[in-house]
């Protein structure tokens, strides 16, 4: 009997690898590379600049993603795919994309009304592809590293609150090395940007909601309003906008997302959808609980 007791259960290796830090720093180091190296080839090749290739580019390395993560969680997690499980999954995406899109266009309708925004003229597609390269890039694996990894991995440690307050910080400082970062503009992502995502995760397990919310604040934000995204260059855009004003109001240099509008309208929409999530019985307690 002893003996077969033995047998069942896993070897310190697997016990070792099974461990939720374990398993945190094996999925983010290759993904991050990933990340990365991606943004620098779809930007850094002069014939695809600003293509329709370079989302291309973008895409196929999302779907080279999206199947080295079904492989890790097969044979190294040896669980179920969860998070980008096809199943559902246009619809879920195309509802992120939806509520990301009307929150951003209801961020620069107050700011426009307040007078700190306005449209002054039509540009045409402007830097369409390249816009939409980033937000697509940005989108999935910034949710899949933060939410899919880093998120889950934490909240089986230590439980959804603390996974929801330590992503949140750490999504806010990871903004802070952006052009026009201050030290508001990473409170403000960690607070509207962190719960909001967060909760959206929380709500459905699964990440195709929250990276639609994701790709469509960004692509929003720099194609539709030529609107710094997260401190970058006011890009290229459908729409030629001039902001001006106090920085609560326009967001400064980082740009509209750490204006107090912006704070207040996604973490109020994050707050519904925590609420959501909590009362679908998705909080889950430390592991010690």
């Amino acid at each position: 009997m002893s003996e077969l007791i033995h047998q069942a259960r896993p070897g310190l290796v697997r016990r070792i690898v099974a461990f939720p830090l374990t398993l945190l720093l094996l999925a983010a180091v290759p993904f991050i590379l990933l990340y990365g190296g991606a943004m620098v080839a779809a930007a850094s090749i002069p014939q695809l600049r600003d293509t329709p290739g370079q989302p291309l580019i973008v895409l196929a390395v999302v779907a080279i993603a999206a199947l080295l993560w079904r492989l890790f969680q097969h044979h190294i997690e040896r669980r179920e795919d969860a998070e980008l499980a096809l199943a559902g999954a246009g619809r879920e995406l195309a509802q992120g994309l939806g509520a990301g899109f009307v929150l951003f266009c209801s961020v620069v309708a107050i700011t426009i009304a307040l007078g700190g925004m306005k449209i002054t003229a039509i540009n045409g597609i402007g830097q369409l592809w390249a816009l939409l390269a980033m937000a697509i890039g940005s989108g999935f694996f910034e949710e899949l590293i933060f939410r899919g990894i880093l998120f889950r991995q934490v909240e089986t440690m230590l439980g959804s609150w603390a996974a929801l307050v330590l992503t949140s910080a750490l999504f806010g400082a990871s903004h802070l090395a952006n052009p026009g970062a201050t030290w508001f503009a990473a409170f403000a992502i960690a607070v509207e940007a962190g719960t909001l995502l967060g909760a959206a995760y929380m709500l459905t397990r699964r990440l195709w909601l929250v990276i639609g919310i994701h790709v469509a604040w960004n692509f929003t934000q720099g194609w539709v309003f030529s609107a710094p995204v997260s401190g970058g260059k006011a890009p290229l855009g459908l729409l030629v906008t001039t902001r001006s004003g106090p920085e609560w109001l326009t967001g400064g240099a980082f740009g509209l997302e750490a204006s107090l509008i912006a704070l207040v309208l996604a973490t109020a929409l994050g707050l519904f959808l925590l609420w959501r999530a909590i009362a679908a019985g998705q909080l889950r307690r430390p592991y010690w609980l």
